[in-house]
């Protein structure tokens, strides 16, 4: 039966390095999987899926106004596609999650979604939101605070290293932008 699946953390937790191992799990055992990454986020190169580690894989982009249903609808009439996996799945739309929901349900497809669940600010992604919703199943990929509690949260820090407080969402960025911490940590941080 297939599920709608979000795996969600903070920064630098190995998000998109899970994503990967997952999807040569399908490769593997002789099934296609389906990739993809937000277009805007290019970081690792136009349609590509990378982790810090120095894995990665091609990829399909979408952007913030496709609709991903008829894409996956499309993708699945082209030929064999046993899985679809996204990556910086807090980047799609409310609309966007719901379009997967109907894929899953519809086209009988599980798809994995990756992602972050809060910004800088502490707040939801419109994306992670509706995702934690919808999704079949959830699933929290760990990483640590410098301290070695659980870092839930994710600050965002200047070239001199101090807190952004105010800001965009969304600013593309690595380890040189943004530090995972647990909640105390970060509180401190941007002074909460």
């Amino acid at each position: 039966m297939a599920k709608l699946y979000f795996h969600y953390s903070t920064m630098n937790a190995g998000k998109s390095t899970v994503l990967l191992q997952a999807a040569h799990n399908y490769v593997e055992r002789g099934m296609v999987p389906y990739l993809m990454t937000a277009q805007f986020d290019n970081r690792a190169g136009d349609g590509r899926i990378a982790s810090r580690i120095g894995i990665g894989q091609e990829a399909d982009t979408f952007g913030p106004e496709e609709d991903l249903f008829e894409k996956i609808k499309n993708r699945l009439e082209s030929g064999p596609c046993a899985c679809i996996f996204i990556d910086e799945a807090q980047f799609l739309g409310s609309d966007q999650v719901w379009q997967l929901a109907r894929a899953v349900d519809d086209l009988g497809v599980p798809i994995m979604c990756y992602g972050l669940r809060v910004d800088f600010q502490g707040m939801l992604f419109p994306g992670s939101a509706t995702l934690l919703a919808l999704a079949d199943e959830m699933r929290e990929v760990r990483t640590i605070c410098h301290c070695g509690k659980k870092a839930t949260m994710v600050v965002r820090q200047d070239a001199g290293g101090h807190a952004i407080k105010e800001g965009a969402q969304v600013q593309i960025g690595g380890n040189e932008t943004y530090v995972s911490l647990c909640r105390r940590h970060w509180r401190e941080a941007v002074g909460r």
